[in-house]
């Protein structure tokens, strides 16, 4: 028996996400044959962005040897033993809003955003602009990323529950909406 249920923990995270003000819209399994390596994937935004600009992707890896040399410690744990934070899976948060006619102040922008996602949420901006051919305006494409960790311990001991990541990404969710108007 599997000491980490990794889909039911994604349920819960989703479930989790529902109630911190978030809808759920897809969610995708991943498994690499080969290697058995598997990422979930799941896309939400805020409830009331519904319809709106902006994507919200959270993509947990799942790499098999961390998980069963967690679960290869938690098999030799005594009873009233609690296994150790050494093991954890990447969780990563990635907003996306559809091509920009007029591009955000990217410093500025990065500077804001750390003021919402505060120094447990570190964010990652980013811009790429593309032409379809050389005679097109230029297209921006805005990304912000936000990487976590997921402690094994945690989620064995029922803990990993990430409400304040949760609530920081709602935060920096309702920010980009509140300044999607003047970008589209």
């Amino acid at each position: 028996m599997a000491a980490i249920d990794v889909a039911g923990y994604v349920a819960e995270l989703k479930d989790h996400a529902v109630d911190h003000g978030f809808h759920v819209h897809d969610e995708r399994h991943f498994v690499e044959t080969y290697s058995l390596r598997q990422v979930w994937e799941v896309d939400l935004h805020p409830e009331e962005g519904c319809g709106g600009p902006l994507d919200l992707h959270l993509a947990l890896e799942v790499e098999p040897r961390v998980l069963l040399a967690f679960e290869d410690v938690v098999a030799d744990l005594g009873e009233d033993e609690d296994p150790p934070d050494e093991f954890h899976l990447p969780l990563v948060f990635t907003w996306a809003l559809p091509p920009l006619t007029n591009t955000p102040n990217l410093l500025g922008l990065a500077v804001d955003l750390p003021a919402i996602g505060g120094p447990d949420l570190p964010l990652e901006v980013s811009a790429i602009d593309s032409m379809a051919s050389v005679t097109d305006a230029k297209e921006t494409s805005l990304t912000i990323v936000a990487r976590q960790q997921v402690s094994l311990a945690r989620v064995f001991s029922g803990e990993q529950l990430l409400c304040d990541v949760l609530d920081r990404c709602l935060a920096v969710s309702r920010f980009l909406l509140d300044q999607a108007p003047a970008w589209l």
